[in-house]
């Protein structure tokens, strides 16, 4: 996914002209949604489905959430499965990715990652996917990314939404970075999941007053401590995520000596060429390589030992409003 273009990220009531110029094409991507909602399938998988989704393109931490929820469902006596389509992966599915099987190109980045805490299927086709896992002994499902889909129904819907960048100018696609009109998506959305700090997430509700109607969450993304000392550690930072400035910022928060910063479109192809390039930008700048998680498991095997990789979590919510629309687990 390319970079997106920086006029979405104007304030709703100065969207700018090609905001404005392109807002015929928003309205029809609106109506798209809006009529592939309506004639969905719907299907009910036996067990709960809790879907974990966005209004816009682009990082909103939502990968975070369903590594942290899929945590905290387990630890309740939940057997969770994340069902995904696996944006650009070869696989169809349903699939169950297999870390030591299976490759980015295969699954995609993000189910790769989010694999290593626990059972992730791969199906473009959502509800093949959700009967797969209860098939294999998932006892609920987290959808992930799959606010706009019709395939499964839902049991509770999470809003995830970056509290500092918002939802941009408020159009669609291409106009602006949203999948559908905000007042639209809050009518179906259960829980909102605002990932900032609190003056981030009151700003938030009072440009979008529709958001005050949903029961909150509150959470912060923050780099998780392993004991690496970052302090004037001197790096050049790459990142091919939905807003690759997000990483960069955190690694500055952190004390890095950051020679340089290298932002990739979303999801980009770590080719050899740009792996040289890489390479020999940091061997002129004196740097270590530094990258995401989501980054770091589409980096080729041999790769891996140079490339230092900054992991982050979501910290701070209280799941107490998710748990309390849940049945309880049951009994195994």
């Amino acid at each position: 996914m390319p970079a997106p273009p920086a006029f979405w990220s104007r304030p709703p009531d100065r969207p700018g002209w090609a905001a404005r110029l392109l807002a015929p094409l928003g309205r029809l991507y609106a109506a798209g949604t809006r009529r592939r909602l309506s004639g969905g399938r719907y299907h009910d998988p036996g067990v709960p489905v809790v879907c974990v989704g966005n209004l816009s393109v682009g990082g909103t931490g939502k990968t975070p959430t369903v590594i942290a929820l899929m945590m905290h469902l387990t630890s309740q006596g939940w057997t969770p499965h994340v069902v995904t389509r696996g944006y650009g992966g070869r696989l169809d599915g349903p699939v169950r990715v297999d870390p030591h099987a299976h490759d980015a190109g295969d699954t995609g980045d993000e189910p790769l990652l989010i694999a290593a805490f626990g059972p992730v299927w791969v199906s473009k086709d959502r509800a093949a996917g959700a009967d797969a896992a209860v098939a294999a002994g998932a006892n609920i499902i987290l959808l992930d990314d799959g606010f706009q889909n019709p395939d499964l129904k839902k049991s509770l819907s999470i809003l995830v939404v970056d509290a500092r960048r918002g939802f941009g100018n408020g159009r669609c696609l291409p106009a602006g970075p949203l999948r559908e009109p905000v007042e639209v998506g809050v009518g179906r959305a259960d829980i909102l999941l605002a990932i900032g700090t609190d003056a981030e997430r009151a700003a938030l509700v009072e440009t979008w007053p529709a958001l005050g109607a949903l029961p909150s969450v509150d959470g912060r993304i923050t780099p998780l401590r392993t004991g690496m000392d970052w302090a004037d550690m001197r790096v050049l930072a790459f990142a091919g995520i939905g807003h690759p400035e997000k990483f960069f910022d955190t690694l500055r928060g952190l004390g890095v000596d950051l020679a340089g910063t290298r932002a990739l479109s979303d999801h980009a192809e770590l080719t050899p060429a740009l792996l040289r390039r890489l390479q020999a930008d940091a061997a002129a700048l004196g740097a270590q390589l530094v990258t995401t998680e989501k980054d770091a498991v589409r980096l080729p095997a041999s790769m891996r030992g140079q490339v230092l990789t900054l992991p982050v979590r979501l910290e701070g919510p209280d799941w107490a409003v998710v748990d309390g629309r849940l049945p309880r687990p049951p009994v195994s």
